[in-house]
């Protein structure tokens, strides 16, 4: 079905969805969405956000444990999740715009670049990890496609099950380069080889954490003030964004030096090559510890200034940080965001998610293969990637990383099958019916939690930085979530949108948007539907 399809002779001015237009189950999708995004996300708040997604290994007891679960049932789940949501919410516009014979592409522009906008000012004045700049230039890849199907000569491919076989097609597209990696390292890699660099980068290794274990001790690491890093005219350092460029980047030299080059070897001769090993080896430590000792220098000035600098202060340091992001946003809008937009968008447009009961068969795929699968995927990477010996052997980690990786795809998907079958039921609706009003309002809250989070733990509020444990901070997402589940509530009692939605929307249409719910709004945000 194309998208002509929906077309209409209908001519009348854009204007927001009412509610009755909406899709229930995407509004507690996104407030399922953002209850993962507010979990994995605060442990971000009161650590540098130079060192995200790098697990705690200093951890132990419950610490440990709400880290580890948080990490396979959590980590890069939900914003994934949220992309996907992205892409219906897409669909739906621009369902609504073609049915009033409207032109889409200038008003949804102007969304993305107002998300944008909302994108970098959080990022500058609240949060360095901030995601919606991401989203816009996402969104705007995805308009692109949409319009150049719709050119006469791509015109035949302008269909919803063109946009799912594209996505799956980007998604699947780093598997296959991984898969060219491992097949090449395979043929052209012996046993004895394997062997020989895992003993030598296992000691080079070693070497350099005793290095750094005695510079963290001495007076040049503990010697480093706030003034010292406010004077530091540096970005955040770059080898500790991710563990999966942590993995591709630490690339070791693999030097080997041959003792075969003759038969006729004189002990003067063996001596020789053994310094030359031994000198090996302590080059590359010494490389690597140059590396580890920059990169602990950069999270230490983060963390004082993050602890102890004004507000002024540390979004000078964000502004930084902001700047150096924008060169990472095309590829995480194309290889991240674009794909899971396109696969929302099929979602809806196809009608698969208008229709849960006529397509019980794609949505129990989507439930029990994804949430078995991606258990699995994730538990058997998760396992891998924190064991001591991925350390050791850089293979070994590349491969937790991309099983851990794909799993994530899975799960998520898992979790959307699961909330379609379950709002089937009228139980799941009247018993998570919270979770709209946190999805509705979800640009607000997702905001509200940076200036929430800042207020607890940054140096120029609460001043708890690096001071809550893991543990705890679950505690204190709940609090948070409890709380704007009442407020969402209250607030959506008098009002059709969040203030920062009302914002947006506004922007989008050039006007004004009406604040003040109608009576239908109100009656609609407290109905509970059975199943059709």
């Amino acid at each position: 079905m194309s998208a002509s399809e929906y077309q209409t002779n209908h001519t009348q001015p854009l204007q927001p969805i009412t509610s009755k237009d909406r899709i229930q189950v995407m509004d507690l999708l996104r407030g399922f969405a953002l209850v993962g995004i507010i979990f994995m996300n605060i442990e971000w708040f009161n650590r540098p956000i130079s060192s995200l997604m790098m697990f705690d290994h200093s951890q132990t007891g419950i610490d440990w444990g709400a880290s580890w679960l948080i990490k396979v049932f959590i980590e890069g789940k939900f914003y994934k999740l949220f992309s996907v949501l992205f892409g219906m919410g897409f669909a739906v516009m621009l369902i609504n715009a073609q049915k009033a014979d409207r032109p889409f592409g200038a008003w949804f522009t102007r969304r993305m670049l107002a998300l944008f906008v909302i994108g970098m000012a959080h990022m500058i004045f609240f949060w360095g990890g901030d995601i919606l700049h991401d989203y816009a230039a996402g969104g705007m890849l995805l308009l692109g496609f949409i319009l150049l199907l719709r050119t006469k000569r791509l015109a035949k491919f302008n269909h919803p099950q063109a946009f799912l076989k594209t996505g799956l097609a980007i998604i699947i597209l780093p598997i296959i380069i991984a898969s060219s990696f491992s097949i090449y390292y395979g043929v052209s890699h012996t046993s004895p080889t394997i062997e020989t660099n895992w003993q030598e980068r296992a000691e080079v290794l070693r070497q350099t954490q005793e290095k750094l274990d005695a510079f963290k001790q001495s007076d040049e690491y503990l010697s480093i003030t706030l003034e010292d890093a406010l004077a530091a005219d540096q970005e955040p350092v770059e080898e500790s964004i991710t563990v999966d460029e942590q993995a591709t980047t630490e690339t070791e030299n693999n030097e080997q030096i041959s003792t075969t080059e003759t038969t006729d070897v004189s002990n003067a001769d063996d001596e020789q090559v053994a310094e030359s090993d031994e000198e090996s080896i302590a080059t590359r430590v010494e490389k690597r510890f140059e590396r580890k000792k920059e990169q602990a220098i950069a999270l230490r000035k983060e963390s004082l200034i993050l602890s102890q600098a004004s507000y002024w202060q540390v979004t000078q340091y964000r502004t930084k940080h902001a700047i150096g992001e924008l060169a990472k946003t095309p590829i995480m809008a194309f290889i991240i965001s674009l794909p899971l937009f396109m696969i929302g968008y099929w979602l809806v447009a196809s009608k698969k998610l208008e229709n849960p009961e006529a397509n019980k068969g794609l949505f129990n795929l989507l439930c029990y293969g994804g949430l078995i699968l991606g258990v699995i995927m994730n538990l058997c990477g998760v396992f891998i990637a924190l064991h001591p010996a991925a350390k050791q052997t850089q293979i070994l980690q590349i491969a937790g990383n991309n099983i851990f990786f794909y799993g994530q795809y899975l799960l998520c998907f898992g979790y959307i099958g699961l909330f379609v079958k379950l709002s089937l039921k009228s139980w799941f609706l009247k018993a998570f019916a919270w979770l709209a009003p946190l999805g509705k309002m979800a640009l607000t809250n997702y905001i509200s939690h940076s200036i929430i989070l800042t207020s607890i733990f940054y140096g120029y509020a609460g001043g708890q930085f690096e001071q809550i444990a893991r543990g705890e901070q679950v505690l204190i997402v709940v609090g948070i979530l409890f709380a704007q589940t009442i407020f969402c509530h209250l607030w959506l009692s008098y009002f059709r949108f969040g203030p920062l939605e009302w914002l947006w929307r506004s922007v989008t249409y050039l006007k004004w948007q009406p604040l003040l719910a109608e009576r239908t709004d109100k009656a609609n945000l407290t109905a509970h539907h059975s199943p059709s």
